[in-house]
């Protein structure tokens, strides 16, 4: 296994981890630095493992398969806790995980019908500000709220208009039966 997929194993195998500081009264209030700590280097393990895949020529299948599930279960994790803890309305969590089934439903299809649909960069502004929202809302600092809430209002739109744009730009996979 090379450095990249290793590096997608550990952000799965740290999801777990956090969930636990995040919902589990186990040091009190330092339960929620620890997690936010997990949840960047867990973030970080995705920034560098496809820099390092890409420059390396380590791409592999494993990669291409675990990497973006790994993202969501990262993500979505964390929005549930969030949810949980009710530091982020249930709408936002639902809205972002249906978005992520709409899309990978939708590259279901496109592979079945032999189109590889990539990573857009809306995808990965989506990605990016998810990200800083989810560790904002884990610190939780009273001097951040107006920039939490405005991180939290561009992840959302990030997130619709990521989908559209997957789906726009890539419609003719779903007007086409395989034959």
């Amino acid at each position: 296994m090379n450095l990249p997929n290793k590096l997608t194993v550990l952000r799965v195998v740290l999801i777990p981890f956090f969930v636990v500081f995040m919902l589990v009264d186990i040091l009190g209030a330092n339960d929620k630095w620890i997690a936010l700590a997990i949840f960047i280097v867990a973030s970080l393990t995705d920034l560098l493992d496809g820099k390092i895949a890409r420059k390396y020529n380590l791409v592999t299948n494993f990669g291409k398969f675990m990497d973006p599930l790994a993202d969501k279960m990262l993500v979505c994790s964390a929005l549930i806790c969030l949810t949980a803890l009710d530091k982020l309305p249930a709408w936002i969590t639902i809205v972002i995980i249906c978005r992520d089934f709409v899309i990978s439903g939708f590259r279901l299809v496109a592979a079945d019908n032999g189109v590889v649909i990539a990573a857009s960069y809306w995808g990965k502004y989506k990605t990016t500000f998810q990200m800083i929202m989810v560790c904002l809302l884990i610190a939780d600092l009273a001097p951040l709220a107006l920039v939490t809430t405005i991180v939290t209002w561009i992840a959302v739109i990030l997130t619709i208009v990521s989908l559209v744009d997957y789906l726009v730009k890539n419609r003719s996979v779903l007007m086409e039966d395989k034959k």
